[in-house]
């Protein structure tokens, strides 16, 4: 009878602990992700750094090993921002080694959805849409929580983003309108106008990114959002000439990003990219050369950190190989020798692609202007290659290279419609008619007859030959 007591007593014991220990665990992990995304999107570099040195001597303390993972996660989300993808991989690998055997969703739905991301950052698209589906798999799995609506949102986000760089651009909004009903701060709502921006219509962007701006500057905060939201917003102003706003917004995007950039290092030159264009188009060729030197240098650097990326997947892939070995001693002479001449290689190779890269920012200077003809060069291919597989975005994109052109056409007959302006944009690409009905895929008759609307809708004279007219139009 006694010691059936005492086997109760024991059990009410360990439960009792067993119970603690969850508990304490689930504060944990509220407490820690919660203050590590405060200083994230405030841009705090320090405070973000000791909150996770802090809560890993707590993990241990605690023998939390998913505790652990968590603070490898945020520091790897942390060095993605920051291009240094080096170490971003090291601390995944930290991270994934531990929850291979954590029974946890949650945090496998974080790991899953950052890892996405970073391998989004390294071009890698469609690994990037399989590990967020696997955190979508894995947040469904998982019990309510006061964390699990927060990585939803970023989840829902994230998916959003990849499904607009895949055009499929439906279910893209779809997501982000489902991240917004998770959150209102005005994330969900930059992503949206960034979208709509880009691949719908403009007008419309302006609805949702005033939404965002507006919550910004009520805030005051100086933070990833309010940086999101006004590059965007001045992005929008350079669109429709209004440079005065532009160069506000923009400046302000700069100021922001000088307090946030330990953390949001990756953004600047996508503002020095819309500032050397606003400079561009308002005549100070001294400022517009400053920010191209700046998005050139900033641009080096990104790809600089990303062949070290590749330099470490491939020393990986020797090492395994290397370890591999041991497991056939008779093959090990050939492996390891084989595997010294690829590192030998692939060592040669990346200090090739370095030194030319190293060459060419020293010549930065002596080749800006070049470099801004070949942009323009290079977006005109772009253009043509999407006219020819009759791409939906040919119109937006020519619009972003000729937005003179499509306003002067306006201008003449505002009651073109989007077809027309197509059909005008391959005219002005010197398509020719044979050109034009192949990719659209209609008889050569009906190209001509298209040619006879246009000259009448824009009272090109008969004698004056069509594509002369429209070189006319810058």
């Amino acid at each position: 009878m006694i010691r059936i007591f005492l086997s109760v007593v024991l059990f009410l014991l360990v439960s009792c602990h067993s119970q603690t220990q969850k508990e304490d665990e689930k504060k944990f992990d509220t407490a820690l992700l919660k203050q590590n995304e405060k200083f994230r999107l405030g841009g705090e570099y320090d405070s973000l750094i000791n909150l996770n040195k802090r809560y890993y001597k707590q993990a241990d303390k605690m023998n939390y090993e998913d505790g652990k993972a968590l603070c490898y996660i945020n520091l790897a989300e942390l060095n993605i921002s920051l291009e240094n993808f080096q170490k971003s991989q090291i601390l995944f690998d930290n991270a994934k080694e531990i929850l291979d055997n954590s029974e946890d969703n949650l945090h496998k739905a974080r790991f899953y959805n950052v890892y996405g991301r970073f391998n989004a950052d390294l071009r890698r698209l469609d690994k990037a849409f399989q590990y967020n589906n696997e955190a979508m798999n894995y947040i469904k799995k998982s019990n309510n929580s006061g964390l699990k609506n927060d990585i939803l949102f970023s989840i829902y986000l994230r998916q959003g983003i990849y499904l607009s760089q895949k055009k499929e651009y439906e279910k893209a909004l779809d997501y982000f309108h489902k991240a917004k009903k998770l959150n209102n701060t005005g994330l969900a709502d930059c992503a949206i106008s960034d979208y709509v921006y880009m691949y719908k219509n403009k007008d419309s962007a302006y609805k949702y990114i005033t939404m965002a701006y507006n919550k910004a500057n009520i805030s005051g905060k100086e933070d990833g959002i309010a940086l999101y939201a006004n590059t965007i917003m001045g992005e929008y102003f350079l669109n429709y000439k209004q440079y005065d706003k532009a160069e506000i917004a923009l400046n302000k995007a700069l100021k922001i990003n000088e307090k946030t950039k330990r953390i949001y290092a990756y953004y600047a030159k996508y503002i020095y990219n819309d500032l050397r264009f606003l400079y561009e188009r308002t005549g100070d060729k001294e400022k517009a050369y400053f920010y191209l030197k700046a998005y050139s240098d900033a641009f080096y650097r990104t790809n600089t950190s990303l062949l070290a990326t590749i330099n470490q997947d491939m020393e990986s892939f020797i090492t395994v190989t290397q370890q591999d070995a041991h497991h056939h001693k008779n093959k090990i002479y050939w492996i390891v020798s084989l595997s010294f001449m690829g590192l030998c290689l692939l060592g040669l190779y990346a200090w090739r692609i370095i030194l030319g890269l190293k060459k060419r920012k020293k010549i930065l200077a002596v080749e800006a202007e070049n470099l801004k003809i070949s942009m323009n060069d290079n977006k005109q291919e772009e253009i043509i290659e999407l006219g020819k597989k009759n791409d939906p975005e040919f119109l937006n994109r020519f619009k972003e290279t000729y937005p003179d052109f499509i306003a002067q056409l306006l201008t003449i007959n505002p009651g073109l419609e989007n077809s027309e302006l197509i059909f005008c944009a391959m005219l002005k690409l010197h398509f020719t008619s044979k050109e034009i009905a192949s990719y659209t895929m209609v008889q050569h008759r009906s190209i001509q007859q298209k040619k006879y609307r246009i000259r009448k809708k824009l009272n090109i004279p008969g004698e004056t030959d069509i594509y002369h007219f429209f070189d006319t139009l810058k």
